[in-house]
């Protein structure tokens, strides 16, 4: 297609890099989905489609490896129907001879081509053994099509035959509004179907001006552009990939507030420096410091797609500890390049603990992080925060006595240390009478107590606890903060031990989203890591779709998405949040 210009954004078809996906549909004017004719796995694509039906965003579909295939075509649409909202306009159908697909039946042209390896398809003549099955299939896409253009339905009930322009028509402004996806065929390793394939797009793909309409871009005065992609390109620095929607942008040019450093293009995978872009273009812009992936330049913020949370986390850590700013430096830029990515301090531990979207996810993330940082890394599963408390009230008496060459140490208190309900953290109060110990001393023993919470005898930090300073005693001269701080840390060691101290972890609500087909399937996993399950539903606006509700303890969630995803066909997602902490029984 000589003079044709095209920007394709090859998306990776893992679920953990679904987040690239979303940037990337954030700006196309169509997507191209490549599956194959495998009925049992069509739910694969179902959260696939419903992204793209919530953006909007047109699409052919292109069933692959056609010569390889095992069931019908039709039986693949069928079952990929029940995951689709818009319907499926099948304009091909296959030739088969002696058990192979050799070609396939342009149903809008009514024309027959024969596969030929690495070369485009060769015309030939119908065979007479395909014009029923011909004539089945074109009646269908009429019928379809016709439901949405009166012209075409004229034709069809008159009974008259429609020219291929009255067939392109209605199947490009049904791609275009969402209502129809195209279904094509081919062997893409055999260059079979894909020239076809190249002339639809050249055909429906919509034009940026008409992608810019459907997403609601307001025109502006100036150029108006999205970055949906950051990447640290070594010596070419950091480089922001965007979407011109409007507008012509020149190389030097100011948007928000700083200077282009640079545009570029990426011909057959090499990079091309040019002094402007145009409305339409993909390109990446040099030197834009401070510009996130999701931004808007040069006019009001667009929507774009918030970055999924995470649903599985490593603690990492250098080799060499001469490394951490290094490593602290590649982290940022890891995040800037990859939002799906959390990075996060685990404030008890002092670890670094990298979050993402399952287990291949980071592996590429940890892989990039080394070549950007330059360091060797080491890796952990983090800590899980488990806490104490105590399980009945103490009375405890401590008595600091120390003299030394000057002033001496003196401090007597008598603590109360009880539990309180769960969640309602730590409280001090004094009931001191008489004077026994001066009003001055109270500060020092209240935050001396709470100090003591943060290690107790189980070492983890203690929650739920009163300390009520009940008595104690002092001297004029040796009494002092220091001294009754002091005491109180005596009191509070050992008291805590006394008080029955217990192990609480934390507990997660858990929601998860999977095909109604694996809902028990998840329930079985969920209670296998001690989970209550408390109940399930459907998932709105998600059919055949379940969301499993439970509470489950953090400690078993650290690998559950490997678990879940190897159950499910990859399709099991979750979601969690700190609920409440429980006693640890049966752990």
């Amino acid at each position: 297609m000589a003079g044709s210009s095209w920007a394709i954004l090859d998306c990776p078809g893992s679920v953990e890099f679904s987040y690239d996906v979303e940037c990337a549909l954030a700006v196309v004017d169509l997507a191209v989905v490549v599956c194959e004719a495998t009925p049992e796995r069509s739910p694969n694509l179902g959260p696939l489609f419903r992204r793209l039906e919530e953006t909007g965003t047109p699409a052919i579909i292109f069933i692959n490896k056609i010569d390889m295939q095992v069931g019908t075509v039709r039986e693949y649409l069928t079952a990929l129907q029940r995951q689709v909202r818009r319907r499926l306009v099948l304009r091909q159908v296959p030739i088969r001879e002696n058990g192979a697909v050799t070609g396939y039946v342009d149903l809008v042209s009514e024309r027959a081509y024969r596969y030929r390896r690495g070369e485009p398809s060769e015309r030939i003549d119908l065979p007479d053994f395909m014009q029923e099955r011909k004539r089945e299939a074109r009646g269908e896409l009429l019928e379809l099509l016709a439901d949405h253009d009166d012209a075409l339905l004229e034709k069809v009930l008159e009974d008259l035959t429609p020219e291929p322009a009255e067939i392109y028509r209605p199947l490009h402004e049904g791609e275009g509004s969402g209502a129809v996806a195209s279904v094509l065929l081919g062997a893409a390793e055999r260059s079979n179907g894909v020239q076809r394939l190249w002339k639809a797009l050249r055909h429906d793909v919509p034009s940026a001006m008409e992608s810019a309409a459907r997403r609601g871009i307001p025109n502006a005065v100036g150029p108006v552009a999205q970055v949906f992609r950051t990447l640290q390109a070594g010596h070419a620095g950091r480089l922001s990939f965007v979407r011109l929607w409007q507008g012509s942008l020149a190389d030097g040019a100011a948007l928000n507030g700083q200077r282009v450093g640079g545009i570029y293009r990426f011909p057959g995978g090499e990079t091309e420096k040019i002094r402007q872009a145009e409305a339409g273009d993909v390109v990446a812009l040099g030197r834009l410091e401070g510009i996130r992936t999701g931004a808007t330049l040069g006019g009001p913020s667009l929507p774009f797609p918030e970055p999924p949370p995470p649903v599985y986390a490593l603690s990492i850590a250098p080799e060499d500890r001469g490394d951490e700013v290094r490593l602290s430096a590649g982290l940022q830029r890891l995040a800037e390049e990859d939002p799906a990515l959390a990075v996060t301090q685990d404030a008890e531990s002092g670890t670094t603990v990298l979050g993402g979207q399952g287990e291949i996810h980071l592996r590429a993330a940890l892989d990039r992080l080394t070549a950007l940082a330059g360091v060797k890394l080491r890796t952990s599963q983090p800590q899980v925060a488990f806490r104490e408390t105590i399980r009945h009230a103490v009375t405890q008496h401590a008595r600091l006595k120390r003299q030394t060459g000057g002033h001496g140490q003196f401090a007597d208190v008598k603590l109360q240390i009880a539990p309180r309900p769960r969640g309602s953290g730590f409280h001090f109060d004094e009931k001191v009478v008489g004077g026994a110990v001066p009003k001055r001393f109270t500060p020092a023993v209240a935050q001396a107590a709470e100090e003591a919470t943060r290690k107790g005898p189980l070492g983890h930090a203690v929650v739920d606890v009163a300390v009520t300073l009940l008595d104690g005693g002092f001297h004029t001269v040796d009494s002092s903060d220091m001294a009754f701080a002091t005491a109180t840390r005596m009191a509070m060691q050992e008291g805590l031990a006394k008080a029955g101290p217990v192990l609480l972890e934390p507990v997660d609500e858990v929601v998860v989203s999977v095909p109604s087909d694996f809902t028990s399937t998840v329930q079985r996993l969920l209670t296998g890591r001690r989970g209550q399950i408390l109940g399930f539903a459907a998932k709105e606006g998600w059919e055949g779709w379940d969301e499993v509700q439970a509470q489950v303890p953090a400690s078993e969630l650290g690998d559950f998405i490997i678990e879940l995803r190897s159950q499910t066909q990859g399709l099991g997602n979750f979601v969690r949040r700190f609920d409440h902490l429980a006693e640890i029984r049966n752990r």
